[in-house]
């Protein structure tokens, strides 16, 4: 290649970037949020709404739900219930009216998790939790492995290049430190955390989480979840949360929908946290980050180390899936099963013809089937002990 080849090539790539930039800079991100579900009002939540959009010009905030109680923000009208508002924010997602969304008690399937960014009552720190609703696998160390690279991924999406990690001291946490070195070995490269305690160490204490010692706090999703509740409600007795960001957005393999997530308890600052959490998200193009984080560690061999570390589940007490159930839209949840469970619970259901969908929901985990076989679904799994 010659040099007026070269200079053409790194020409157009200037331009790209510039064009980019400029496009950045012009267009706003637009963002829904569901008004129904929260336990303090629509009207808190709108509240948070607008003093994200009063706080980032390049950021719209539309709104999903039955009423807008007087907002001057767009609004898209539903149903009273929230799964008319989720409804209506997956329509939008997938045809691009809006680029991502917040919302609250909204089941992912298995294998998709979400990396929440937390306010250390401490120190004030700001740490990624990963993850805190959802679940990356049924098997909980290889939800923590996965959970390292969602955490990576986002926080690089943030513009931190190089987040520390470090692993919640809980079971499996030995475990996944092992794993993290073998990653490091093979070409991955993770900048280990060190606790504040005198043994040191990337494995965290309770101590290490007050501090903010580390920027990536990896733990399983229930964990993470109890977490960002205690951080972000410390100070108003539990029932309010009025500090930090949520619980954050979704990730995982080729999953595309671009939803964050919020509780029932969040108060207008946590809602504006998490809209503006979001926006740096969405900026950040964290979708692609996550594919691009997962592809580096697959190639360092990610999969052949989740099988050296992972457990084999029990044996399954079920016969194998002999009918083929034809799928069928599934809007109730049966929750109350162990994880471990989840999968057993989900053939039998099928054996009996009736068609289920394993999920994990804000609460834990669940099977989802349609109305009017949930009263025939509750009896089965009775008889087999599984609730």
């Amino acid at each position: 290649m010659d040099t007026k080849d070269l200079k053409k090539i790194i020409t157009e790539e200037f331009k790209q970037v510039i064009d980019k930039i400029k496009r950045d800079m012009i267009s706003k991100t637009c963002i829904g949020l569901t008004l129904e579900g929260n336990e303090h009002g629509p009207k808190e939540l709108i509240k948070g709404a607008e003093e994200a959009g009063r706080d980032n010009p390049m950021l719209e905030v539309v709104l999903i739900g039955s009423q807008n109680y007087g907002s001057q923000l767009s609004f898209y009208k539903t149903g009273e219930s929230l799964k008319e508002c989720h409804k209506e924010m997956e329509l939008l997602l997938d045809e691009g009216e809006i680029d991502g969304a917040v919302t609250l008690h909204y089941d992912f399937p298995i294998g998709v998790t979400t990396v929440g960014r937390a306010i250390t009552p401490g120190r004030g720190r700001e740490i990624y939790i990963s993850s805190t609703t959802g679940t990356s696998a049924i098997n909980r160390v290889e939800a923590m492995i996965l959970n390292v690279i969602y955490g990576v991924a986002i926080a690089k999406s943030h513009g931190i290049e190089k987040p520390t990690v470090g692993v919640l001291n809980i079971e499996g946490g030995r475990v996944v430190e092992k794993a993290i070195n073998d990653l490091n070995r093979a070409g991955y490269p993770i900048q280990s955390g060190i606790s504040l305690r005198s043994d040191g160490g990337m494995v965290l204490r309770g101590n290490d989480l007050l501090a903010g010692g580390v920027e990536v706090v990896v733990c399983d999703s229930l964990t993470g979840n109890i977490l960002v509740k205690i951080f972000s409600a410390f100070h108003t007795g539990g029932d309010y949360e009025g500090v930090g960001y949520g619980y954050g957005p979704a990730t995982g393999k080729e999953y595309k929908r671009k939803v964050a997530i919020i509780s029932r308890a969040s108060g207008a600052p946590v809602v504006k946290g998490a809209i503006l959490d979001m926006f740096r998200c969405l900026r950040g193009d964290y979708v692609k980050k996550v594919e691009e984080e997962l592809l580096k560690a697959e190639k360092a061999g990610l999969r052949e180390i989740i099988g050296r570390y992972t457990t084999k589940l029990a044996e399954k007490k079920v016969e194998p899936v002999k009918l083929v159930v034809k799928p069928i839209p599934v809007d109730e949840e049966i929750p109350g099963i162990d994880v471990l469970m989840i999968d057993d619970a989900v053939d039998i259901l099928l054996n009996e013809g009736v068609y289920a969908e394993a999920c994990m929901g804000c609460t834990g985990p669940a099977v989802r089937v349609s109305k009017e076989d949930k009263e025939k679904a509750l009896r089965l799994l009775k008889e087999k002990g599984m609730i």
